[in-house]
């Protein structure tokens, strides 16, 4: 049981720092400026949604795609390591990752924000979703399947609050606070960033070494 929680620990943790809800604030506001309170929740509703869906198709059919082009689960483990680390760096640098929207196309897809680019790839990058792959094939049972889905699920919930309440958090913590909690987020994001790098450089050494 306890490392069932662990686990669920390790899901909830890992995903809300690598969705960065607090950091997708800012942008957020600046992207549903122009709409009313109820048009914003409907945006923070489905995108966050969207992501939840996005992220449980890559965790689900994440073998699969493997299979088909011949990627080990050890590889991307790597590669997740070096993403992570390099999003850990700028988070910790309080450096938030703006998306660049032309004023004269705002009001044209003012009703697709919420699928892009607000979940992909700003709620929904490359970071948690090599994350849900990583953990969904770390799961050695069912229980641990459902922690994680349980996990995500929790994190989304989080994540449609946080939107929607987006205007009064900010004002709450101020330019100060919010560098402060990206900063923190950060340094956890560098610390899972170098468990995943060992996690899937290990085997490969040791499969080096044997075959030598």
């Amino acid at each position: 049981m306890s490392e069932i929680f662990t686990y669920g620990l390790l899901g909830f943790t890992s995903f809300f720092t690598l969705i960065n809800p607090l950091g997708a604030m800012p942008i957020f506001m600046t992207m549903t400026m122009e709409l009313g309170e109820n048009e914003r929740k409907k945006v923070a509703r489905k995108a966050s949604l969207v992501t939840f869906l996005i992220l449980m198709l890559f965790a689900i059919s994440g073998d699969l795609l493997f299979r088909f082009f011949g990627i080990s689960i050890n590889s991307l483990r790597i590669v997740g390591g070096i993403i992570f680390l390099i999003m850990g760096m700028d988070m910790l640098q309080a450096r938030l990752v703006k998306t660049k929207v032309k004023e004269s196309e705002v009001k044209s897809y003012v009703n697709d924000i919420s699928i892009t680019p607000l979940s992909i790839p700003m709620l929904c990058g490359p970071g948690a979703i090599t994350n849900a792959i990583v953990l969904w094939h770390k799961a050695t049972g069912w229980e641990m399947k459902v922690m994680m889905v349980a996990a995500v699920a929790l994190v989304i919930v989080l994540v449609y609050c946080i939107l929607r309440s987006s205007t009064r958090i900010i004002r709450l913590l101020g330019e100060t606070g919010n560098n402060v909690m990206m900063r923190l987020m950060g340094l956890i994001v560098m610390v899972i960033a170098v468990e995943f790098f060992f996690s899937g450089l290990k085997p490969i050494v040791i499969d080096i070494l044997k075959s030598i």
